[in-house]
């Protein structure tokens, strides 16, 4: 160590700015604060995310009493005060934005926002006696400190993730690369952390460290051990001298998560020091001191279930964050927020969840800008910092999801309990705070008016994320930087048993059909079949304690529907889903037989009681009826069994997830069940762009000021309504996972700071808080995962979390009555011909012979145009449907062959060719009905047109159309109908019978002495036309 603190005051009194290469950790940073701290030097930090821009480093400009103003931030400050400016986290900046440093790095110049430029000293000062203090300050020079100096602090790249040095800006830095201690360095240091724990011990961790950072260990794919841990690893063995070193090993290396499946390099080379994992069943027991722990608060701990195994790792938690930040990593459902907010009350602090996302900025995580009243602009402290002001435990749920780049912003609040933050303020460790205040002999108010806070001494960061999937292009979010930041703990689905015990001790005796579940949920997970394990996650402990509440008030007997809605079995890939089927009859589960009560299914509202075959609830009155969906809604038996499903969830407080394809009715299903239970609604589409800003918050600007509005999500939680959330795949999964709070315990951070909750606190703010009404609900509607729907697999990232429900097309039967209540007077034949052709284009796109899912709302278009335009041909009409596939050539001949089946008269019907021929046969005339707006003069003949050319609405030509006075077809006032094979325009009826009597008279007359004309012509007589006439009306 003293070695790098002697080079880098050489580099110091050189002049030159200094990089600090090395591994994850932070080593690094330590080594740049002794060196501030033997030099009694001032310093500015900044951590570089992916975030960072321009301002962050120059300057920010802020509105303050309606006037932009610019405030100095961190390179300014440091330039300025002739501070030294350390930058962490080089490889995590775009690479556009640290090229604004290079100036000031080889010149000491820079030029700021609000027009001053700062220089180099040495020219500044003789610039000075040349023209003068007033001068410069005309001209805006500012004086760059003799002092001034930057420390860069970095992961070598490319062995660690990041963006390589831009050559002009490596070029301005000295590098020195700060290896790791020595082995000998690393035992005495840890001997003094843990003088209790044997010697032979401490080497075998030091050992196996060491190691695992080998050479070879490299070679093989392995992470880098987090060696600045070991000091961590050696306090919790201070503190808990059981522990086998395999144990503590393995909180600092969790290689079972991270490596794929070859685990037995690293246990091979664990052996070599006689460190061996434990047997598998071993049996966990947790220390008497804990137990008696347990059974001190268990007042507080009413629903929690025990096991030996989840206080087992309960117990290890507690050692750990007595020492250290930790993560929990598991697979959804296992009991990981269960177990944290058990850890919160035990130690009698409160745990608050705060949901990562993908999209998720630096300062989303630590600060948020909003304006005040005034309009001026403020930083917001976020959650997280909240959190560590008030002494809660900072619950980071998803930090599998977040970029790895947004959350090494937190480098120095995990390791050393400091952070700068946006607008200036710094957070201090409680013992740094005391320090200042004695030795400064400040206040607390002067220290926090100086923009000085003090971290409370409780406050703890735990992490939640899932195992890491190593398929992806992305590879494992458990990188070496990540495993520098905590202690790990994994925890494993439940056992058969253990799974057992809780849910008997909550739900009372299992029954044969919930055996069955649980049965089959350890099959999955156990399974080596690949397509299986992945299908475990949907019978997770969550999942099967939601179906042990409901077929504990809704009991059943064959538990095979229930399967069918917990996997959506309907919409598995064939192969997977013949796979489950196997599996399922195995444990002795076959498919319901179809029930004839199905069809007696029936709805009604007697007494404000609603009836959906056996389930009733009492309807209340809504707050807001305009909110009430009211729709047109036919009941068939199909989708009566289903409200009758969702009424049950209801019910049980559980919220709902309805997947299915395309037009299968489930937004009419979702407002017909809403309408009645006479439930207000508010709904909100998601899509592409969707955002959690835009989810949670509607920001709109009123009067120059920013305004976070209520979305519809926070409406319905305020004021009980149900919230509808359609086109739920459409939205990125990021974006709507953090539903999962809300949905798991009640509680949501908004985008603007505010906190959806299920109590208010007592002595808060309650502004800051928005409680959740019991009568909260939401119906989540999604389209099926999978080809060809082009959406995000919801129902895999959070199906667990609702009780789902497929929703499919109609039976035959209901199909039939649906389609014969929207087309009462179409033939039932027709109906059935319909219904049987889709049904069977349905089927083949079950089997993968067609892409397209045909559904029920084409039908019912179909039917909706021969119950208007009854005399249609039917060959026509399904063509507003099948139009789309004629360019499909691998279609054609499929649905002309569907068609000819099923009763069409050729199978080429669906060809253009087929189209054209019909159509040519066809005597097709467009009638155009058209007031003219003028008026008629006397009956004439008007001109001959020797061209024949068509004529409309004029008052010229003999033989046009639509026209006034003259002979032809469609007009008015004129004597007589003449044709020269012009299409029609005619004029409407009420404009024809506007003519003046006097008009209608005259053309009469005009038309009469026409005819006498005609018939002296021919030589015929009126009485012979006339016989003529009779003879041919027979």
């Amino acid at each position: 160590m003293l070695h790098h603190l002697k080079w880098m005051m050489e580099k110091d009194i050189l002049g030159q700015d200094m990089f600090l290469l090395g591994p994850p950790g932070s080593r690094k940073r330590v080594l740049a604060m002794q060196y501030l701290e033997l030099t009694n030097r001032e310093y500015e930090y900044v951590a570089l995310s992916r975030d960072t821009t321009e301002s962050d480093l120059k300057q920010r400009r802020e509105i303050i009493q309606g006037s932009a103003e610019y405030f100095d931030q961190s390179a300014v400050k440091a330039a300025l005060e002739g501070r030294i400016l350390i930058l962490e986290g080089i490889e995590k900046a775009e690479r556009n934005v640290l090229p604004v440093l290079n100036n000031l790095l080889e010149n000491r110049e820079m030029h700021l926002e609000d027009g001053r430029l700062l220089i180099s000293a040495k020219r500044y000062d003789d610039l000075l006696k040349e023209h003068g203090e007033e001068e410069l300050k005309k001209w805006k020079l500012i004086r760059t400190d003799d002092n001034f100096r930057v420390i860069a602090l970095g992961l070598p790249i490319p062995k660690y993730r990041g963006n390589p040095l831009d050559p002009p800006l490596r070029s301005r830095f000295q590098a020195r690369d700060v290896f790791v201690n020595s082995y000998q360095e690393w035992y005495k240091q840890l001997n003094h952390t843990a003088p209790s724990v044997p010697q032979d011990k401490l080497e075998k961790i030091l050992s196996s460290a060491f190691a695992l950072l080998s050479k070879e260990s490299a070679s093989l794919g392995l992470p880098d051990f987090p060696l600045d841990n070991l000091t961590l690893a050696a306090l919790i063995w201070e503190q808990n001298p059981y522990l086998t070193p395999y144990e503590v090993i393995y909180r600092l290396y969790p290689y079972k998560t991270f490596l794929k499946d070859d685990h037995t390099n690293v246990e091979s080379l664990l052996s070599k020091f006689d460190v061996f994992p434990p047997e598998e069943g071993a049996p966990s027991n947790v220390t008497s001191q804990f137990q008696d722990m347990l059974n001190t608060n268990k007042h507080k701990m009413e629903d929690y279930i025990e096991t030996n195994y989840q206080n087992t790792v309960l117990e290890s938690m507690l050692q750990s964050i007595k020492v250290a930040d930790f993560c929990v990593i598991g697979p959804s459902g296992c009991g990981k927020s269960l177990l944290v907010n058990k850890l919160g009350q035990m130690l009698n602090q409160e745990a608050e969840n705060i949901v990562l996302y993908q999209d998720m900025t630096s300062r989303d995580l630590l600060q948020q800008r909003t304006t005040l009243d005034n309009g001026d602009t403020v930083w917001k402290f976020s959650p997280l910092i909240t959190c560590a002001l008030e002494g809660k435990i900072a619950v980071l749920d998803g930090i599998d999801r977040i970029h790895p780049s947004t959350l090494t912003v937190l480098h120095r609040l995990i390791h050393n309990r400091e952070l700068q933050l946006y607008d200036g303020k710094r957070l201090l460790s409680s013992e740094r705070y005391n320090f200042l205040q004695e030795n400064l002999k400040l206040s607390t108010e002067q220290l926090n008016e100086s923009g000085i806070l003090k971290i409370h001494p409780d406050f703890k960061i735990v992490a939640i994320g899932e195992p890491p999937n190593t398929q992806t292009a992305t590879g494992s979010w458990i990188t070496p930087e990540l495993l520098s930041f905590f202690v790990f703990h994994e925890m494993r689905t439940l056992s058969k048993n253990e799974e057992m015990h809780i849910i008997s001790s909550k739900f009372g005796p299992i029954s044969k059909p919930l055996y069955k579940l649980i049965e089959l949920a350890h099959i999955l997970r156990t399974s080596q079949d690949i397509s299986l394990k992945n299908l475990a996650g949907h019978l997770s402990t969550r999942q099967l304690l939601r179906v042990a509440a409901r077929l504990k008030h809704f009991p059943i007997d064959n538990p095979y529907d229930t399967i069918q809605e917990i996997f959506m079995m309907k919409f598995l890939p064939s192969l997977t889903r013949q796979v489950l089927e196997k599996t399922i009859r195995n444990i002795g589960i076959s498919p319901n037989k179809k029930k004839a009560h199905i069809a007696k299914v029936k709805c009604e509202i007697n007494d404000n009681i609603l009836t959906i075959g056996n389930s009733s609830v009492p309807i209340r009155s809504s707050e807001n009826i305009i909110k009430v969906p009211n729709i047109l809604f036919y009941d068939v038996p199909q989708h009566l069994l289903l409200m009758e499903k969702l009424l049950q969830d209801f019910q049980l407080g559980s919220h709902l997830l309805l997947v299915g394809n395309q037009g299968v009715g489930k937004n009419k299903i979702a407002d017909r069940f809403l309408e009645l239970l006479n439930r207000s609604r508010e709904y909100i589409q998601l899509h592409r762009d969707t955002t959690v800003q835009t989810l949670t918050t509607q920001v709109t600007i009123k009067d120059g000021q920013l305004v976070h509005e209520d979305s519809s999500l926070v409406r319905a939680v305020k004021n009980g309504r149900v919230l509808v959330v359609d086109e739920a795949d459409k939205a990125p999964i990021h974006v709507t996972c953090i539903l999962k709070t809300l949905v798991e315990s009640g509680q949501m951070t908004l985008s603007d700071g505010r906190k959806i909750v299920s109590v208010i606190p007592n002595g808060q703010n309650p502004a800051n808080f928005i409680q959740s009404h019991p009568d909260f609900r939401m119906i989540v509607l999604a389209n099926r995962p999978g080809f060809p729907f082009l959406g995000n697999d919801f129902f895999g990232a959070l199906g667990d979390l609702f009780s789902s429900h497929s929703v499919d097309n109609p039976s035959e039967e209901s199909e039939i009555e649906l389609l014969r209540q929207y087309g009462p007077r179409v033939p039932l034949d027709t109906i059935k011909k319909l219904v049987s052709i889709f049904g069977e284009l349905r089927d083949m796109a079950d089997q993968g012979l067609v892409n397209y899912p045909y559904s029920t709302r084409e039908v019912v278009n179909i039917v909706k145009h021969l119950e208007q335009f009854p005399n249609s041909d039917i060959e026509d009409i399904v063509f507003n449907v099948f139009d789309f596939d004629k360019y499909s050539p691998e279609l054609i001949d499929t649905l002309g062959e569907v068609l000819v089946k099923h009763g069409f008269s050729n199978r080429n019907i669906i060809t253009a060719e087929y189209a054209a021929a019909k159509r040519a046969k066809e005597n097709v005339q467009v009638t155009v009905k058209r007031y003219s707006g003028l008026d008629t003069k006397g009956p004439k003949h008007g001109k001959e047109d020797p061209e024949n050319e068509p004529h409309v609405g004029g008052n010229t030509w003999a033989g046009g159309t639509g026209g006034r006075d003259t002979a032809g077809l469609g007009g008015k006032g004129g004597p007589y109908r003449l044709d020269k094979g012009h299409k029609v325009h005619q004029l409407s009826d009420e404009e024809k019978n506007a003519v003046p009597e006097h008009v209608q008279n005259a053309a009469r007359e005009m038309g009469r002495k026409a005819f006498q004309e005609k018939l002296r012509e021919i030589g015929m007589s009126g009485y012979d036309h006339s016989i003529y006439s009779q003879f041919l009306m027979q």
